[in-house]
């Protein structure tokens, strides 16, 4: 145990980056930059202890912070009447989603927003898209051959995308990487900026002592995933900060 330890923050070190330390959401927004707010699968069958085969199995810190976060910077945004964008991970129990097992199927209650989020869901200032796929971008994309998340951007003329949740290096990093690249080609105007916030993401726990003792097992240490995505989201153009807050001062 202790030189996984050892080799987690040895892979961390090698891949270190710098995060800024705080975000000033009325600096942006006094300068007469539009924000908007970006909440990715903050539901049950990824966050709820117990509640599915995705869920944590028992309460779990980063987990938690990261809904704590999410409620908190969700509350601002509500009173302020600046837009919310929330993701939920939602499948129909016939299409599956390698190599995951069945999760956030359609009327189990997982697809729903976490408890503390749930009231959400009447806020006019929220639209609210259900995805079934990892990337949340590429979920967006209509019928019609529209993307809701692209019309989000351009019908409330948002400049900086503040972006949290679940998993860091896989849902969150895949939509960052994908609306970097489509703000990099002109596909989200008037999107400059694409900012995540490391305390207001999460990934699970499935450490290496433990997968290797069961067959066919794929570990993913939290910590270092967690560092990972957020190594890579900024490698692809994403700001990272540490903590934000709503005046200039730091949050914590």
């Amino acid at each position: 145990m202790g030189s996984e330890m050892e080799m987690v923050d040895l892979l961390k070190a090698q891949m270190a980056f710098e995060e800024e330390e705080n975000l000033s959401l009325m600096h942006l927004t006094d300068s007469g930059t539009v924000l908007g707010l970006v909440l990715v699968d903050v539901v049950n069958g990824f966050c709820t202890v117990g509640a599915g085969n995705l869920a944590p199995t028992e309460p779990n810190k980063q987990i938690s912070t990261m809904v704590e976060e999410a409620a908190r910077l969700a509350k601002v945004f509500c009173d302020k009447k600046w837009p919310i964008f929330a993701l939920l991970d939602t499948h129909q129990p016939d299409k599956p989603e390698p190599p995951y097992p069945p999760h956030c199927i359609i009327g189990t209650g997982e697809e729903n927003l976490v408890p503390e989020l749930k009231w959400l869901e009447k806020e006019p200032n929220v639209t609210i898209k259900c995805k079934d796929c990892i990337d949340g971008f590429l979920a967006s994309m209509e019928k019609d051959g529209s993307n809701t998340f692209a019309n989000w951007v351009k019908t409330n003329e948002i400049k900086v995308v503040l972006v949290l949740g679940i998993c860091t290096d896989i849902c969150v990093l895949d939509f960052v990487c994908s609306i970097l690249s489509g703000r990099n080609i002109g596909l989200v105007p008037p999107l400059q900026e694409v900012v995540v916030y490391s305390r207001g993401c999460a990934t699970y726990d499935f450490p290496v002592h433990v997968a290797r003792n069961i067959k066919g097992a794929f570990a993913h240490p939290q910590n270092l995933l967690h560092h990972i995505g957020l190594y890579m989201a900024k490698g692809r153009g994403a700001r990272i900060v540490k903590n934000v807050s709503l005046d200039s001062t730091c949050c914590k």
